[in-house]
């Protein structure tokens, strides 16, 4: 309860100016575990806030360090729609 009453006043500050950008950001990691599926994820960004982001593998295994990126990238603009 301590934590909590300290930190009424934190938040997280999307714009405080009318510069407010959108930033997407994904990456993958190919083949890295054993049973050889990627791990992919992204990210979003609103002015200085991370607004929503997720990691996981996807069901399909990736022939190439391209098509893990693409699915990485894929699974971002999914989002964004």
């Amino acid at each position: 309860m301590r934590y909590v009453k300290g930190t009424l006043n934190f938040g997280v500050m999307f714009c405080a100016n009318q510069n407010c950008v959108l930033q997407v950001y994904s990456d993958s990691d190919y083949g890295g575990s054993d049973d050889m599926k990627s791990t992919s994820g992204y990210y979003f960004n609103l002015g200085s806030g991370v607004f929503t982001w997720c990691s996981k593998k996807p069901d399909i295994v990736a022939q190439s360090t391209a098509e893990a990126e693409f699915i990485a990238a894929a699974a971002a603009a999914n989002q964004a729609l």
